[in-house]
């Protein structure tokens, strides 16, 4: 994701959306899209903001902390800024643990963030914030909730040389879960399909 700034406020852009971050709030406006029709892409990305904006306010009553939604108007969405560090640069096994014990709760309200990444998380005082949740939908099915996992343990494998540690004490967490042990089985048949097996 670009950054830039306009003096006013730290703009980032990415491909499916503008976040502009003021003092004081933060703004998600989706972007056009000039390969679609004007009318269907303007109600497409109203539909996907208020979408969003649901979502955010649901993992909120579902115990996961997120940024509190100020405004929804058309295709952006206005919330509060969460000052705090960027869990990417923080992470240790306390803090994948609870990582964990939020993503359970995500799932348990059948919530599928579809982006789980340390960047789209804010240590905030004892708290992790998720603030991104362009991606996420509804589903109560197995599979979704395994590929949010799979996506998860993947970038802890990209990022970091204790990765291994960092799994296990997400794991941890994330058993809070009732469904906690069905999910990582799915998790590890994801990861299966992909892995490629040399047969010399």
């Amino acid at each position: 994701m670009a950054e830039e700034t306009d003096g006013t406020a730290t703009v980032y852009l990415g491909g499916e959306a503008e976040v502009r971050i003021y003092e004081d709030r933060v703004e998600k406006i989706r972007k056009v899209k000039r390969y679609r029709i004007p009318e269907l892409d303007e109600s497409i990305r109203r539909k996907r903001t208020k979408t969003e904006a649901r979502i955010i306010s649901a993992a909120r009553r579902a115990g996961v902390p997120t940024p509190i939604i100020l405004d929804v108007e058309g295709d952006k969405i206005v919330m509060e800024r969460i000052i705090g560090q960027p869990v990417k640069d923080v992470l240790n096994p306390k803090v994948a643990k609870e990582v964990g014990r939020m993503v359970a709760r995500l799932h348990a309200a059948n919530i599928i963030h579809g982006d789980i990444t340390p960047m789209n998380m804010i240590l905030s005082g004892n708290r992790i914030f998720f603030v991104d949740f362009g991606l996420a939908f509804f589903d109560q099915k197995i599979e979704p909730k395994g590929v949010d996992l799979h996506v998860f343990f993947e970038s802890l494998k990209a990022s970091y040389e204790n990765w291994e540690e960092l799994k296990e004490a997400f794991i941890d967490g994330y058993m809070d879960y009732e469904r906690a042990e069905e999910v990582l089985r799915r998790a590890e048949e994801i990861e299966a399909r992909g892995r490629y097996v040399d047969r010399e």
